[in-house]
């Protein structure tokens, strides 16, 4: 018996052991996701701050040093322009303007959701903190899109591509391109470089991977597209997607708001246009970039300014720098190749791979609907009680093990308030009641409050 007693002890000890192991690893983590959430918090609440100092030495400078103008400008206007044709062509500075597209996107989100959206929510009769959150966010959106969806439709509407896939390939490449076209697609990918700055700072979805990796999908097609000349499938894309981003951030707004019928009959507009959209035009796009390409495209390489392209000419048998080149130098070698079309393929295709997950989640819903639920959005953030809960439960076991929770009879306990366990088997310190736990810690003064 002795040596029963004594093995006991020892697996006490070792279960013990383990738990204050896992328990400080727990504190460690929480310790480091801590820090991440507290600057994520900070960068969520002073956007406005951080974009108004950002912003305006930049304009002051502009404004009031000539000298500085020849640098400032670049963020301020369209570079690269050709006075002789009246078009502009692309370059590196254009990163400056997308970079002061995605400050300001940052700004006035912040400002619009913070000083009309949410209170134009509460006045509306959004209770909720948290609804009237998400309702700015989705306001913020329909905000966007309600002035580059009809600016992307009347563009491709006076484009020679409209309802013409093959033209998507002709003349190829084209160095050059509208100004009003230019100043759309690159203020279209500072947006969804914004998006990722937001989904990494905001409360995060149950779908943030599919998210992070649809919006790091769209900001490789718009540079690539944009760096091989290939604005014009680019483009296009966009006025697909976009309408869906119309759509569907209606419907939400419908929802926090209340207008339950409402927002199902949006919705199912948003379900006929999404499968549309999204699954046949857009895979009519994919298969033209499989089928078309060959047979309008020129195939092969060309290098020049505009209006001196030389080509076509054999692309390299060997290496990738070629490929790379486009980024590097806009007026360098282009190509377009077997190679070039399959890669620009399987980014649409892993693309189509995002769109069919969100499918299946869209289908779900639409089987609520169909039951009689109204429309949720199943992409919705983790909820803050489910987070908290588990946050508290981590806590509730590091501070059995810091107050020795080990050492109370938990059945004189029960005795003397009248208690009777509600677990089928209580062993050691675990109490598989949660309310019986939280219930002693309060009585022994060690419970954790979550605000």
């Amino acid at each position: 018996m002795s040596g029963s007693n004594a093995d006991t002890a020892r697996l006490e000890r070792a279960s013990a052991e383990s738990r204050a192991n896992k328990a400080r690893s727990r504190k460690a983590k929480r310790k480091d996701g801590g820090r991440l959430d507290k600057i994520a918090q900070w960068l969520l609440e002073n956007q406005t701050g951080l974009v108004f100092h950002t912003v305006a030495p930049l304009f002051l400078a502009h404004l009031c040093i000539p000298a500085a103008r020849p640098f400032t400008s670049k963020f301020f206007e369209l570079s690269y322009y050709n006075p002789y044709t009246g078009i502009y062509s692309a370059g590196h500075n254009d990163l400056c303007f997308v970079a002061l597209c995605v400050v300001l996107c940052i700004g006035i989100r912040a400002a619009l959701m913070v000083h009309v959206l949410s209170p134009l929510g509460r006045h509306w009769g959004i209770k909720k903190k948290k609804d009237a959150t998400r309702f700015a966010e989705q306001g913020w959106m329909l905000t966007y899109y309600i002035v580059f969806w009809p600016l992307g439709m009347y563009l491709y509407c006076k484009s020679p591509y409209y309802l013409n896939m093959k033209e998507l390939w002709s003349n190829w490449p084209q160095r050059d391109l509208d100004g009003l076209m230019k100043a759309y697609i690159l203020a279209q990918l500072a947006y969804w470089i914004q998006q990722v700055i937001a989904v990494n700072i905001e409360a995060q979805r149950k779908d943030y991977k599919e998210m992070l990796v649809h919006h790091a999908i769209t900001i490789s097609l718009i540079v690539a597209s944009y760096a091989y000349h290939q604005t014009r499938v680019g483009h296009l894309i966009m006025v697909l997607m976009d309408v869906i981003e119309l759509i569907f951030p209606l419907a939400k707004c419908l929802k926090y708001l209340g207008f339950t019928t409402l927002c199902d009959v949006v919705f199912g507009v948003f379900l006929f246009v999404w499968v549309w959209t999204r699954h046949v035009f857009y895979l009519m796009i994919c298969w033209s970039a499989y089928h078309d390409v060959p047979k309008v495209s020129k195939m092969g390489c060309f290098r020049g300014a505009p209006g001196e392209i030389a080509g076509p000419f054999p692309a390299p048998t060997e290496g990738w720098s070629h490929l790379l080149e486009p980024f590097k130098d806009p007026a360098g070698t282009v190509c377009m190749t077997d190679g070039v079309r399959q890669g620009f393929l399987t980014f649409l295709l892993a693309l189509q791979v995002v769109i069919c997950v969100w499918s299946f989640f869209i289908i779900r819903v639409t089987v609520r609907v169909l039951k009689g639920a109204p429309a949720e959005d199943v992409r919705s953030d983790v909820e803050a009680e489910e987070t908290e809960s588990g946050f508290y439960e981590e806590e509730v076991v590091a501070i059995e093990e810091d107050v020795g929770v080990d050492s109370i009879d938990l059945k004189a306990w029960e005795r003397r308030n009248g208690k009777k366990s509600t677990s089928s088997r209580v062993t050691g310190a675990n109490v598989r009641s949660h309310g019986d736990r939280k219930d002693l810690l309060t009585r022994i003064g060690c419970e954790k409050q979550i605000d």
